[in-house]
């Protein structure tokens, strides 16, 4: 269940990348689960979730801005990977599995960019504006997120 799981946040990075990583980060403080004896024990620091929150809020402002790139460009890409590997990585570690949550949340990342970016502009010619699209996006993200986390 955790493999699944991992690979769920990693969609939900693939969708918002900092959302993710924000939403893991207070589970772990307000210990919904345990990786303090694990490499990625600074996901459950105190400063953490805040870092990653203001992070997400920044995100979830500038990807509004009409000269936000495109999330399938190498770099943002690339942020997503990383978000993905850390946020799965973080709940597989909560049960022995960090490696295996890794790869799960990557894969996720990978599915939540492509089909996440094919979703909102589906939804944005459906509206003939991108930012109701955007903002279903963004509520998806983050109900998604607190979901996934609760059920760690």
């Amino acid at each position: 269940m955790l493999l699944f799981l991992a690979f769920l946040i990693g969609i939900i990075a693939g969708l918002r990348a900092m959302m993710a990583p924000a939403v893991v980060a207070w589970g772990a403080a307000l210990g919904g689960f345990d990786v303090s004896q694990t490499p990625l024990a600074f996901m459950g620091y105190r400063w953490t979730p805040w870092v990653f929150t203001l992070l997400g809020v920044v995100e979830l402002i500038t990807d509004q801005l009409p000269s936000t790139p495109s999330r399938k460009v190498p770099m943002q890409f690339a942020a997503r990977l990383i978000m993905g590997a850390l946020t799965g990585a973080t709940i597989g570690a909560s049960g022995g599995s960090l490696v295996s949550g890794l790869i799960a949340g990557i894969v996720g990342a990978v599915v939540g960019t492509l089909g996440g970016a094919a979703a909102r502009g589906k939804l944005a010619a459906a509206f003939r504006k991108d930012t109701p699209a955007a903002l279903i996006e963004d509520a998806v993200a983050i109900i998604g997120a607190l979901i996934i986390v609760g059920a760690v």
